[in-house]
Order: structure tokens, then sequence, then C-alpha cells
């Protein structure tokens, strides 16, 4: 085994990547993917067929149903849960119901937030703690509230951005006290 399985843990998968951690009475099921160096917190559960990229971090009781993507570099915090059915019923379930969730690279969740299915979050975007994600989340977003809406846009190394550089009809370039630029299209406004 090239991945730490902490012996409280059931992991149905046969597909975890190299350096993975998974720690105490986490649930895996089969046909799940978990990529490389990751970090499975305390009591998580990741459904069948959830696919999940490298380098990511689900902290304790985190739920991520079918349906759900992860790619790489995604921070998840403590008890954030995936929906991945728009009409629940306990009497009505069948495949055709999952409506998938894909959350893109470099994009951090906050303690607590609840992500309806369906939805996009963009490259390196921010989900405040508490959140309610309904809509699609710009690359860089930074969405907090119930409904989530937008309220700025993060940097790489996740503070706000606020000094806008450049300006035109297409986009605006911010720099980050970090040093770093971030170009935001204006679609996405």
């Amino acid at each position: 085994m090239k991945y730490f399985k902490h012996p409280t843990a059931v992991v149905e998968s046969e597909e975890i990547g190299e350096g993975t951690k998974i720690w105490h009475f986490a649930h895996i099921r089969e046909k799940a993917k978990i990529g490389k160096n990751c970090n499975i917190g305390k009591c998580v559960y990741i459904d069948t067929e959830v696919e999940i990229g490298n380098n990511v971090k689900i902290q304790n009781f985190v739920s991520v149903y079918r349906g759900v993507k992860i790619e790489d570099d995604v921070f998840i915090g403590p008890s954030v849960t995936f929906t991945n059915d728009l009409y629940p019923r306990a009497f009505i379930w069948n495949e055709d119901k999952i409506i998938p969730t894909l959350v893109k690279r470099g994009a951090s969740i906050g303690a607590n937030a609840t992500i309806v299915c369906g939805v996009t979050i963009g490259e390196y975007a921010m989900i405040g703690a508490g959140s309610v994600v309904t809509r699609d989340v710009p690359p860089f977003g930074l969405v907090y509230g119930n409904p989530a809406r937008l309220k700025g846009f993060v940097c790489y190394c996740g503070k706000k951005l606020e000094d806008v550089v450049e300006e035109n009809n297409e986009k605006i370039v911010y720099r980050c006290s970090c040093g770093k630029t971030v170009e935001i299209r204006k679609e996405f406004i």
C-alpha cells in the first residue's frame, strides 16, 4: 500500500494515490478515485465514483457525494457538504437524478459551506464559511452568504484583490500585496 490508512477507516476503492493519508473513521466507497498526496480527514465520506485530484485537503466531517469532481490543489474546510440531487425524495431514487458538480484547481471552500449540485466553482475561487453556493463561482471569485453572492476577487495566495493596475472593456488586472497579478475577465463581473 502506497498510501496511509488509519485502522478505523473503511477504504473500498483501489484507486488511491501515493502519499495520500486517510484518517479516523473515513469511508471511501468503491470506484472513488483519489489522487496523490491528499489528506482525507476524520469522518469524511467519499461516495462511489467521486473523482479527487492531487494535493487535495479535505478536512473533518466532509460529505462528498456521487457526481462531484474535485481538481488538484483544492482545500475543503470542515463539515462542508456537497449535494447531488436537486429534487430529493426518500421514495424516489435513480442514477438519472445525479447532477454533476465541479470544483476547479486551487479553489478553497470554507467550513460548513453547502455546495448545491450543478455548479462549477472556478479556479482559485474562495467560498466563505457557512455559505450556501447555488450558482457558478467565477475563477478567483470571492463569494459568501446564504445564498452565496460575489463579493470580489482573490489572489492565488487567497488575499482579497483591491489594487487595480489595468482595466479595459474585456478585463481588470489586479496586483496583490504578495506581488502577483491576477487578470479577471469582465464577463465574470
